[in-house]
């Protein structure tokens, strides 16, 4: 991709000003950079404070969150083997011993000399120097603490400090990719979803230096771990959710050099001395984002690192996102061949509703007769609505008044027995408000109430219940669950020959920026488990058959929508073409930070909000312009009204 080019740093701002800026533990630095301006070298302050020749002065980025600040310290002679950047440190910061991180090294101290207090110890290696100012970048873009990207780049457990290992050679021979691929730095690759994509990501493999590939779940990240290993390369796999011994333990490895380092999120932060290639797949599932703040996503990350590193970068998805679109300069995607696009989509049956007779609900003729020629056959059907419980919104028998909240007024929803209010939890008897009446009517129902109705359909089989706090899924003919069902389900169960989607308008109309590529992604998920096209199939239940998003997938053409959603998002300002942000918490907080943004961001940002919900969101004319604003802007004072949430990029606005 060439060599790094010049990029916005982060900006350390005012944020953790409410801690003491004078302590034991050193002294902490004034912002490195202004607003817009460039970071300043470590060496490039006055030479005022020049220390005694032999003397060396590294700066830490205490392990505390709610500290933004880093501080000078002295490096001990005994110590001073095992120092680099990265390395993880104990020191000394305002009468406590806490971690650290040494985010720079042999530096100038801002200070007199006699003030610095030693490194009280060294505890363990930690991510190399280019990591280290990647998750700086991190911390900055997406409005977040810098210690909290770091723990994310370091290992769980303690590696012993010291040298890095020396960095391993393999060169492989390239494998013949199954499609055209162009020669340039990044690129998009529509992919089917029921099509094997393990050839096509052994083919996006660098033949020299380490490959980060990116994917969303744990199981296919196996698989695809298992295929490449089978061709002799050397392969890790890294995730969050491993044991902190095997997550140690691959981090360890990945540093040697010359690996495929393969898992989730995380593994965008792997400290391969020689990155040459990341692919990333579906990079527009949700899972490829943090959720707590900073809510930085994989597939960002992975463009700025290799935009650094000098490396190619592959997006590979079966739905391809506006942002991967953008990061190739709106260059359409690659696409495999038209007679394999089709056929690597499920077919798609759609049910139009306005032809139903009234009172039927969500269990159409079709879909009916759908359900039991899938059971005659042997196979297992998974119906999806994405309500959770029993109804969601209620109406009563007798007067047709809406069943809403007596304390705020919300639509109620019904739980086992009571109806229970979803904005404050208020709970009260089935009774309605307008006429005292006691029966209600199912508006929509939820995927207790739809397991209930289509164990009534099929009365000879069983119907189970998934959830995203289902632990277990069970394996029952017939499988009814929110669009956490799409995931729990092993892709590679060859049984499931019925998807059916029996409310899709909720996805296709929801007020969403990304509600086409979303609605679209829960086709390909539905594509992805009842394989190519043949008997089994994809039903979907909509008052609106001809939109574009099943004209997309019927078609095998996801590309179809690029350059509409595109154009949408760009008018509205909204990602990749703009910045985003959702301030969210306690009223107070949200109030006071939404007043200081209006007053600290001078015109630079457009603030709507707050909402009767007590959310705020902020736009901003670009993503660098909304990470400088938020690192100037001091939000501390609004802190101490409550709990403050920043999420930039946030996934469901």
């Amino acid at each position: 991709m060439g060599a790094h080019r010049p990029r916005g740093q982060p900006a350390q701002g005012r944020r953790g000003a409410g801690l003491s800026e004078r302590c034991d533990a050193g002294v902490p630095l004034s912002s490195e950079r202004g607003p817009s301006g460039p970071a300043r070298s470590a060496e490039s302050g006055p030479k005022a404070n020049q220390i005694g020749a032999g003397t060396r002065v590294c700066r830490v980025q205490p392990d505390v969150p709610a500290l933004a600040r880093a501080f000078d310290y002295l490096v001990p002679p005994e110590l001073a083997a095992d120092v680099a950047v990265g390395t993880v440190v104990r020191v000394a910061l305002h009468g406590r011993r806490v971690r650290g991180w040494v985010v720079a090294d042999d530096v100038a101290p801002e200070t007199s000399a006699e003030r610095l207090v030693p490194l009280r110890a060294v505890a363990s290696a930690g991510p190399p120097g280019d990591v280290v100012e990647l998750c700086r970048w991190i911390a900055w873009r997406w409005a977040g603490p810098f210690s909290t990207v770091l723990r994310a780049a370091t290992p769980p457990n303690v590696v012993a400090p010291g040298p890095t290992p020396d960095v391993e050679v393999g060169i492989y021979a390239p494998a013949p990719p199954p499609i055209p691929l162009p020669d340039t730095p990044v690129r998009s690759i529509a992919w089917p979803p029921a099509a094997d994509v393990r050839e096509l990501v052994r083919a996006l493999l660098a033949p020299e230096g380490s490959t980060i590939v990116v994917v969303p779940e744990p199981v296919r990240a196996r698989a695809l771990r298992a295929a490449i290993a089978r061709e002799g390369r050397e392969v890790v796999e890294l995730h969050g959710a491993q044991p902190d011994a095997l997550r140690t333990a691959a981090w360890c490895e990945a540093r040697r050099g010359a690996r495929v380092v393969v898992g989730g999120r995380i593994a965008v932060l792997a400290p391969v001395p020689d990155l040459a290639a990341v692919v990333v797949l579906d990079d527009g599932d949700e899972a490829l984002q943090e959720e707590r703040v900073p809510t930085w996503h994989a597939r960002d990350v992975a463009a700025e690192r290799v935009t650094r590193a000098g490396a190619r970068l592959s997006f590979v998805g079966s739905v391809p996102t506006v942002e991967a679109y953008a990061a190739t300069r709106c260059r359409s995607p690659v696409s495999p061949p038209p007679a394999l696009a089709r056929t690597g989509w499920a077919r798609i049956d759609v049910v139009d509703l306005r032809d139903e007779p009234p009172g039927v609900g969500l269990l159409s003729e079709r879909f009916a007769s759908a359900l039991h020629t899938t059971l005659e056959r042997g196979e297992r059907a998974v119906c999806v609505v994405n309500r959770k419980g029993r109804a969601r919104l209620l109406a009563c028998r007798t007067c047709g008044e809406v069943a809403r909240c007596a304390h705020c007024g919300a639509a109620v929803a019904q739980a086992e027995r009571d109806l229970v209010c979803p904005r404050c939890a208020t709970t009260r008897p089935p009774v309605c408000l307008a006429c005292h009446g006691s029966t209600f009517r199912t508006v929509r129902p939820g995927v207790t109430k739809l397991r209930d109705d289509v164990a009534g359909l099929v009365p000879s089989a069983a119907v189970g219940e998934v959830e995203a706090r289902t632990e277990a899924v069970p394996r029952t003919p017939v499988l009814v669950g929110t669009e956490a069902v799409l995931h729990r389900v092993d892709p590679g169960d060859a049984t499931i020959g019925l998807v059916a989607f029996l409310e899709f308008d909720q996805e296709l109309l929801a007020p969403r920026v990304r509600v086409a590529e979303e609605a679209l992604r829960l086709l390909a998920r539905g594509s992805r488990l009842v394989g190519a096209r043949g008997r089994a199939s994809v039903l979907v239940q909509t008052r609106v058959p001809d939109h574009e998003v099943l004209r997309a997938a019927a078609a095998g053409r996801p590309d179809a929508l690029l350059e509409v959603e595109a154009a949408r998002r760009r008018a509205l300002g909204f990602p990749p073409f703009g910045g985003l942000a959702e301030l969210s918490g306690d009223p107070g907080a949200v109030a006071a930070a939404t007043a200081a943004l209006r007053d600290g961001a001078s015109g630079a940002l457009t603030v709507l909000g707050p909402s009767a919900a007590g959310r705020t969101l902020v736009v901003a004319p670009s993503p660098e312009t909304l990470a400088d604003a938020l690192a100037t802007v001091d939000l501390t004072p609004a802190r101490g009204h409550g709990r403050l949430r920043v999420a930039v990029d946030p996934p469901r606005i």
